[in-house]
């Protein structure tokens, strides 16, 4: 895998708020291959990892289908899965892990490479644009070592730092940790543009739509869109991002 990056994307088919979210329709694909196509830069650093419960299946046949790599894990337990999909692809400890969600369909292929500059030439053990957020809630990359991973997955013991990965790190041992905020100029945090239900479904929809179901636009022309059309973020404004302990 070139450059010894993992680009490792967590999706599933049962979403307790919007069952088979990954596979629903956008721009003529589905929602997987949206967020795919925008990091298509970096397709070949990409892993998949979707569950083993039985249910993977069509996105199994949807990686085969667009030659991406995929790996099969526990559902509840993401950060084994994480750690298991880079393992089954050879990871070595120096190895850099981007981890990416597969319900963010306006992931910044631009604002990923920053974040990983930023780890790549810092002093830290973990970089994140989540951590003060200035980007909007969608967008979101976070960036460390495979050795780190594999140290959380041997020590994290709390349910939620193994359902949302990096807990441990943010959270759990932040005293214990060099932690990088990447942080943009202006704060635009206060848009919603994840996929947890439907009203989100529809607020992208209307995103792809501005820039006819087309992916390869940027982050400044998303922002700038979003300013001249107000109405597509009051859409989704009552939906409540999942806290990290619930």
């Amino acid at each position: 895998m070139k450059n010894n990056l993992f680009i490792i994307i967590q999706a599933r088919m049962t979403s307790t708020r919007l069952p088979k979210k990954v596979l629903l329709p956008l721009c003529g694909k589905t929602v997987l291959e949206v967020v795919i196509e925008r990091l298509n830069k970096y397709k070949d650093n990409i892993i998949i990892a979707t569950t083993d419960d039985g249910s993977e299946t069509p996105i199994l046949e949807l990686c085969k289908k667009i030659d991406v790599k995929v790996s099969k894990g526990s559902v509840n337990n993401v950060l084994s899965r994480y750690y298991h999909s880079a393992k089954e692809f050879a990871a070595t400890k120096k190895d850099i892990i981007v981890r990416i969600t597969s319900d963010c369909p306006l992931i910044d292929c631009t604002m990923m490479e920053k974040v990983i500059d930023m780890y790549i030439n810092g002093d830290y053990d973990y970089v994140s644009n989540r951590i003060n957020r200035t980007v909007p809630v969608g967008l979101d990359v976070e960036v460390f070592s495979f050795e780190l991973l594999e140290y959380m997955y041997i020590n994290a013991k709390e349910d939620f730092e193994k359902e949302h990965v990096t807990p441990y790190i943010y959270l759990s041992h932040k005293d214990s940790y060099k932690i990088g905020s990447f942080e943009e100029n202006k704060d635009n945090s206060t848009y919603r543009l994840t996929l947890d239900e439907q009203k989100d479904y529809e607020a992208i929809q209307e995103v792809y739509k501005k820039f006819n179901n087309q992916t390869d636009f940027s982050y400044k022309d998303l922002i700038t869109m979003l300013e001249k059309n107000s109405y597509i973020s009051k859409i989704n404004e009552s939906v409540k991002q999942k806290q990290v302990k619930e």
